[in-house]
């Protein structure tokens, strides 16, 4: 027996569209099964801008430790935490 799609309503604004899917079955709208996948090379992560406040000697050292690698610090430390944050979920 063929499945009957309904149409994707037309959304005034994101919210709006993301309180429809979240109520509602993809499947009743969506033929999954021709589904394929995209591939999307130049997509980033989102990015989330934080106030963190470290002491200065940490602060310091994270710098030297930075330049002795020629990375900027920030980067540095996102990988640092990168790091810990999958060791810590192992």
């Amino acid at each position: 027996m063929k499945h009957e799609r309904r149409a994707i309503p037309e959304f005034k604004r994101e919210t709006e569209e993301r309180e429809f899917w979240a109520t509602h079955d993809s499947t009743d709208y969506i033929d999954w099964s021709k589904a394929t996948s995209a591939l999307l090379p130049d997509l980033k992560p989102t990015m989330k801008t934080i106030s963190l406040r470290l002491p200065e000697p940490m602060l310091n050292r994270l710098k030297v430790l930075a330049n002795e690698r020629d990375v900027p610090y920030q980067s540095l430390l996102k990988m640092f935490l990168k790091e810990r944050i999958e060791r810590e979920l192992r």
